[in-house]
C-alpha cells in the first residue's frame, strides 16, 4: 500500500499589483508518496451539546470522519446509471464545480460519508440518462433522497443539514440567522465582480471591492474566526469560490486577495484546517488550469 501526501509550500515574493499593500504570499503544492505507510488521523474531537439542543461544532478540526474515503471516477457519456431510486442517498456531484463542492463538503462535515453516496459526472461528458432519469435541469449538484431529487446548492446544503443526523451547521441565534441570509443572497455578488476581473471585464479596485465586503463581514461576530463566529453553512457557500479565486489571483493576476485583510488570511487558515474541507479540493494548479481555459480569450 501507498500513502500520498499532499504538502503546501510557501514563498514571498515583492507585491506586484495596486491591490497588494504587502510582499506576496505564493502558494506551492508537492505530492509525496510513502509506500507501506499509513497517515493516523486524530480520533474524532468531542463536540459541544446540551440537553434539547441541536449539537454545535465548538471548532473546525471537529469537522467530518476520519474514513479514508475512496473516490469513484467520474461517470461519463458511455457509463451505466446507478440503480436510482433503490432507496440509497446519492449525492451526484461534478470533482470541479464550485456549486457541486459546497454539498460535498456539507456531506462531510455532518459526517455523512457513508451515508450519502457520492456519483460523480464528467460535466464534458455527462451521460444523457443524468437528465432523463435523476434531474431533468442537467445541473450539479442533486441529491437523491427518499425517493425524490432535489437541485441547487444553496438550498442543499441547508437540507443535508437539517435532514441528516450530525453536528448543526446552522446556528440558534437569531441574529446571526439573519446576517447568514444576508450573506447567502450576496454570493453571486461576490462572485460576479471577481470573474469579470479575470476575465478582463472589470477593474481590479470592483473585485477589491467584493473581497472588502467579505473582510467586513468576518468582523462582525468576534467568538470566533468564521462568517458567523463559529463554523456555519455561510463559510461552505463561500469556501469554493474564495479558494478557488485565491490561487487564480495569486498564479495569473499576481495579486494577494488576503493583504490587508487579515480577517479574510485568517479565515483561509482556518478552513484550511477543516476536514470535510480538504476532503473535496482538488490540486490548485488543476483548478487554475480551468479558469485558464475558461477564460483564455481574456488572459
Amino acid at each position: 500500500m501507498t500513502t500520498t501526501l499532499k504538502v503546501s509550500f510557501r514563498s514571498i515574493a515583492p507585491p506586484s499589483s495596486p491591490l497588494t499593500s504587502r510582499p506576496q504570499i505564493l502558494d506551492s503544492w508537492r505530492i509525496a508518496k510513502f509506500p507501506n505507510t499509513t497517515i493516523l488521523c486524530p480520533p474524532k474531537l468531542r463536540l459541544q451539546s446540551s440537553f434539547g439542543k441541536k449539537t454545535r461544532v465548538s471548532f473546525s478540526a471537529a469537522m467530518a470522519t476520519g474514513v479514508e474515503e475512496g473516490l469513484p471516477p467520474a461517470l461519463t457519456s458511455t457509463s451505466d446509471p446507478p440503480a436510482i431510486f433503490d432507496g440509497k442517498t446519492r449525492l451526484y456531484i461534478s470533482y470541479t464545480c464550485p456549486f457541486a463542492q459546497r454539498a460535498w463538503i456539507a456531506r462531510n462535515c455532518k459526517g455523512l460519508e457513508e451515508k450519502i453516496e457520492l456519483v460523480p459526472i464528467n460535466l464534458q461528458d455527462r451521460p444523457s440518462w443524468y437528465k432523463e432519469k435523476v434531474y431533468p435541469p442537467n445541473k450539479v449538484p442533486s441529491l437523491e433522497h427518499n425517493n425524490e431529487v432535489k437541485g441547487e446548492s444553496l438550498d442543499l446544503i441547508r437540507y443535508i443539514d437539517s435532514n441528516f443526523e450530525g453536528p448543526s451547521l446552522f446556528p440558534d441565534d437569531p441574529a446571526k440567522r439573519e446576517f447568514a441570509e444576508e450573506l447567502f443572497s450576496y454570493t453571486d455578488s461576490f462572485s460576479k465582480p471577481v470573474i469579470s476581473f479575470f476575465k478582463g471585464d472589470e477593474t481590479e479596485a470592483a473585485a477589491g471591492t467584493a473581497f472588502d465586503y467579505i473582510e467586513t463581514a468576518l468582523s462582525k461576530f468576534e467568538d470566533g474566526p468564521f462568517f458567523l463566529g463559529q463554523f456555519s453553512l455561510v463559510d461552505i457557500a463561500y469556501a469554493p469560490f474564495i479558494d478557488r479565486f485565491q490561487h487564480f489571483a495569486l498564479d495569473v493576476k499576481k495579486c494577494d486577495i488576503t493583504a490587508g485583510r487579515p480577517k479574510l488570511a485568517a479565515w483561509i487558515e482556518e478552513m484550511n484546517k477543516n476536514v470535510g474541507f480538504n476532503k473535496t479540493r482538488r490540486d490548485p494548479k488543476e483548478l487554475v488550469e480551468i479558469y485558464k481555459k475558461r477564460f483564455s480569450a481574456r488572459i
